[in-house]
């Protein structure tokens, strides 16, 4: 790689603006891929914000849709034979860069390909389930951005007994299949438990049906609550929990997927996410060694 290249990859925000006039002044149109979270654009809300927001910072930093790139938008649902299928399909189109907005979808298209840029956001433990290599030095085609800290999870237990200050029984809900990383969450609430007065349960589910048991076990007996962990699962399905939850009336906590404008995205992370994108489709990087991971914090909310 030349050396104007790779200060250009490594450069902050500032260096997108001129890569993008370039980009408009006759390089050929890029290809985007993207695995996108929750059920589509068109019957999820929260996702379609995403999309909007991430399509108009690219459009911001220079990239218009159908004019210098075009883009391929895939929703999976929490699939994971689905997500292994689109991996697979997204790396024959060849493109420039793939996003993936989930663990397991991250695993899919690194199964598929070591060669093509990946750009994430909102992976929970990224080095943890080894996609990465570190955070200062993720190695290979693969990079991003870290939604949440273990830590965190103490907090969505404290939030559950601020809402609920009755709960004693609290079941931890999640798909073991796309949430490998769920033991590091559960580790902090079995520590945080006993100081709220409350036993905390592992309630792992894989199907509708499963989740929808586990959350009536906990309606059986006074006392019960619910605390939801941050995985495509769960994320997919977050209207169907919101409802069996209020049908039993059972308090409950999760993760909101929207994050906080961080002191390291100053843009804030949507933005920063397609910065990340378009330089990509700025550059010829395949083979180039992926830049530092972006930790940004995040704000958690009630049901």
């Amino acid at each position: 790689m030349r050396r104007r290249e790779f200060i250009t990859l490594i450069g902050g925000a500032a260096a997108a603006w001129p890569l993008a006039a370039r980009a408009q002044r006759g390089d050929r149109v890029r290809l985007l891929v993207a695995m996108m979270g929750g059920r589509n654009a068109d019957t999820d809300l929260e996702g379609r914000a995403w999309l909007a927001a991430f399509r108009q910072a690219l459009q911001e930093l220079g990239w218009v849709e159908g004019r210098n790139f075009r883009a391929d938008y895939r929703w999976p649902s929490g699939d994971l034979d689905r997500m292994r299928a689109i991996a697979k399909e997204f790396v024959d189109l060849k493109p420039d860069v793939m996003f993936a907005g989930n663990t397991p979808s991250v695993e899919a298209l690194l199964r598929e390909s070591r060669t093509i840029p990946i750009v994430f956001a909102n992976l929970a433990d990224p080095v943890g389930t080894g996609l990465i290599e570190s955070l200062a030095r993720p190695g290979g085609n693969a990079t991003g951005f870290a939604g949440y800290e273990y830590s965190l999870a103490g907090k969505w237990l404290e939030m559950l007994k601020e809402i609920a200050p009755a709960a004693t029984r609290v079941a931890i809900l999640f798909n073991p299949e796309t949430a490998p990383f769920a033991q590091h969450y559960l580790s902090f609430i079995e520590t945080s438990a006993p100081a709220f007065g409350v036993t905390a349960n592992a309630a792992s589910v894989r199907s509708i049906s499963e989740m929808e048991a586990a959350i009536e076990a906990q309606a059986r007996a006074p006392g019960g609550g619910l605390v939801v962990l941050p995985d495509t699962f769960t994320f997919s399905n977050r209207a169907l929990l919101i409802a069996l939850a209020a049908r039993h009336r059972r308090p409950s906590t999760r993760p909101v997927a929207k994050l906080s404008t961080a002191a390291c995205c100053p843009m804030g992370p949507t933005r920063s996410i397609s910065t990340g994108v378009l330089r990509h489709m700025s550059i010829a990087s395949s083979g180039a060694r992926s830049q530092p991971i972006c930790r940004c914090r995040t704000r958690t909310s009630t049901y």
